[in-house]
């Protein structure tokens, strides 16, 4: 059982499951983000340019059952304005990063080590063993 928690713990620790927990949580953050963005301030300038059409209220009804179509067609807008947001985001974001890494100098490469000095490196750590 201590093996068990102790390799549980070196999971934890590890820098890949905290990046990626933060990512989740970051991630998180940008969803309201975004919502906000689609449903407070796109979505209303699209109402008012297509003359307020609201899909939400077609439906059809087959028997005693209300085929709520328009709540569909709703939610495919929806997940399309989030998906064009995020894309342009992901343009600006990338724009950004291009120009960043214009304006950084490129490290320059490490000289290349010769075979037999290599060897004699890797000989002399053996022997540090």
């Amino acid at each position: 059982m201590k093996k068990f928690l102790s390799e549980f713990k070196e999971f934890i620790a590890r820098g890949d499951v905290m990046s990626m927990a933060i990512g989740i949580i970051i991630g998180g953050a940008f969803t309201a983000i975004v919502n906000s963005l689609v449903g407070d301030i796109i979505s209303p300038l699209l109402g008012i340019i297509i003359g307020g059409l609201n899909f939400t209220d077609i439906a059809v009804t087959v028997g005693d059952s209300h085929i709520m179509i328009g709540n569909f067609i709703q939610a495919v807008i929806t997940f399309l304005l989030t998906a064009f947001v995020i894309f342009s985001l992901m343009k600006i974001f990338n724009t950004f990063m291009k120009k960043k890494a214009a304006e950084e100098p490129e490290p320059e490469p490490e000289p290349e080590i010769p075979a037999d000095i290599a060897l004699l490196t890797e000989i002399r750590d053996l022997l540090k063993r």
